[in-house]
């Protein structure tokens, strides 16, 4: 609930604090005392566009802070503030904070952190109901109204939403499959010619890098094969180097035995033959291994750029030309399977969407009996409240398939008819501000166990009413403020009296400055405000008297 209400320099309001408590607090004045200023400025504060002129004359910048308090904080409010990165811990108030420049200019900031404007608006859904005159958000809004409907008839909206959650699901994979199977049908006759084409070149896993490296070799043995040649006529022939020290030691090792030195002459010339030979048989090793095959290097080639091609086509590398095989293989087969799978989700989905069906018409038949009840409890409140003539009415309409959602088949909107026989209309569109803020005033009795913002403010509700249905009035607003905190700004002395808390506003000039001041009552100053209300500007004992028993009678 709101605690308290700090503002500054605001129109006529230099310096002003309000602490506000459960129950019915009312506000009271004469008129152009300043009451509207009040609310424009919790309306400020509450993420209203930023008006310039709100700022009082002369002042560098104007503020409004709100302090709010909850036992618990409502799930949906703690979800907006969770969504904002804004912590607020258990049993610390919620402060909201505006500031205002004359140039229009303004700042937001909630614990004294900045925010955005738009923030501010969210939240104050959850914190402020502010019904008055000219009144087009809170219960006239019918996009709250099958919310109201639904937590007065007790109705369990979660299992709708987990039906329709289930049935758009199984459509949507429907919608997917019917989507892939008609574009593989559309892509059959390509996927034919693209798989017969990688079939006949069957790539395999790492066969780029191996062919790759035969190329390499095959290049490298065409550019030596010339020189392995020249090398192999040195080799060969009765004049080759190794022939030659093949006969220089046959006649080495007859005169060998001589002397010792011709001995170690023989053997080295032995290693030297020996190692000869072992060159001999490495050169035509290497001359086997480098054998320049034209035909071969032009069948590794052909088949490396073909794979290299085929890549390119299908943007992928080339050790991934099986894998996109595998794929076009697998795209085929599920053309076959696709048929079976889409049989098998159009059951799932008939099924998910009956089961929505049933549980959205079992939710419709609960709303339309609960409208009933509504009705007639709305009904009940119309009498007492000077409204004799008029009638209201829960209109449940059945939507078309189209918009069915997670709230169910059904669209949800008030409607009241002001005089017998004229048509019924929405609550927003009622031509007397006074029948609007009754009616809804009638509306809030009969959900007053649905719950709703933390702070409910009625402004001038009782324009234009006295009497006995003024004293309806004030006892409905005690009744709704019972369990919670109500503020009411009233010319209603009757209203005035069911209040807990008093506040009277009031202007004040000193020389040339005029300012608006609120005080709170205590017991006198309430029996004289209440006896002002009574009297006009003379207060008589007699009102004085009145006032007491109005305020007894409470």
């Amino acid at each position: 609930m709101l605690t308290r209400l700090a503002i500054r320099n605001i129109v006529l309001i230099e310096a002003l604090e309000l602490d506000f408590g459960r129950g019915l607090g009312v506000l009271t004045g004469e008129t152009g005392a300043g009451k509207s200023i009040l609310l424009d400025a919790l309306g400020l504060v509450l993420g209203n566009r930023a008006d310039s002129g709100l700022v009082r004359g002369g002042a560098e910048k104007a503020s409004v802070t709100a302090s709010f308090e909850f036992a618990v904080l409502p799930p949906a409010l703690e979800a907006v503030l969770d969504d904002a990165d804004i912590e607020v811990e258990e049993g610390e108030p919620l402060i909201l904070r505006r500031q205002l420049k004359p140039d229009g200019k303004s700042k937001a900031f909630v614990n004294d952190q900045p925010v955005s404007v738009g923030l501010l608006r969210e939240m104050a859904g959850f914190l402020v109901e502010l019904h008055g005159q000219h009144d087009d958000r809170g219960l006239v809004n019918p996009r709250g109204h099958r919310t109201l409907l639904d937590r007065f008839a007790g109705a369990e909206g979660a299992r709708v939403a987990d039906a329709y959650g289930k049935w758009r699901e199984t459509e949507q994979r429907l919608a997917q499959a019917r989507g892939a199977l008609d574009q593989a049908k559309l892509d059959q006759d390509l996927l034919l010619a693209h798989l017969a084409e990688l079939t006949a070149l069957e790539p395999q896993a790492g066969e780029e890098a191996r062919l790759a490296e035969t190329r390499a070799m095959m290049q490298k043995g065409e550019k030596i094969s010339g020189d392995l040649e020249d090398l192999r006529h040195i080799w060969e022939g009765s004049d080759s180097p190794l022939a030659s020290l093949r006969v220089a030691a046959r006649r080495l090792d007859r005169i060998a035995p001589e002397h010792p030195l011709l001995a170690e002459a023989l053997a080295a010339l032995d290693r030297a033959v020996i190692e000869a030979g072992e060159a001999e048989d490495k050169l035509q090793a290497a001359a086997e291994a480098l054998v320049h095959d034209p035909q071969a290097l032009d069948a590794a080639e052909t088949r490396l750029f073909e794979l290299r091609a085929l890549a390119r086509k299908h943007r992928c590398e080339v050790d991934e030309l099986p894998d996109t095989m595998r794929e076009m293989r697998a795209a085929l087969e599920s053309i076959e399977g696709g048929e079976a799978e889409l049989d098998a989700l159009e059951a799932a989905a008939r099924d998910t969407g009956q089961r929505y069906r049933a549980e959205a018409e079992a939710l419709h038949a609960n709303r339309v009996a609960a409208a009933l009840r509504l009705d007639e409890a709305v009904a009940r409140e119309l009498g007492p409240l000077k409204l004799d003539a008029a009638r209201f009415r829960t209109a449940v309409t059945e939507l078309p398939e189209e918009r069915w959602g997670a709230h169910g088949m059904d669209s949800v909107e008030f409607l009241i008819a002001t005089n017998p026989g004229a048509d019924f209309a929405p609550l927003a569109k009622i031509a007397s501000g006074g029948e609007l803020s009754r009616f809804i005033l009638a509306l809030k009795v009969a959900l007053a166990e649905q719950g709703g913002a933390a702070t409910v403010i009625f402004d001038e509700i009782d324009r234009g009413v006295g009497g006995a249905v003024a004293s309806a009035i004030g006892e409905r607003l005690a009744r709704l403020a019972s369990d919670g905190q109500l503020l009411a700004v009233t010319h209603s002395p009757q209203v005035a009296a069911r209040g807990n808390t008093h506040y009277m506003i009031a202007k004040s000039s000193e020389g040339t400055v005029t300012r608006t001041g609120v005080v709170l009552l205590d017991e006198g100053g309430r029996q004289e405000e209440i006896a002002r209300m009574l009297s006009g500007a003379e207060v008589t004992p007699e009102a004085r008297a009145q006032a007491d028993r109005l305020l007894e009678g409470v």
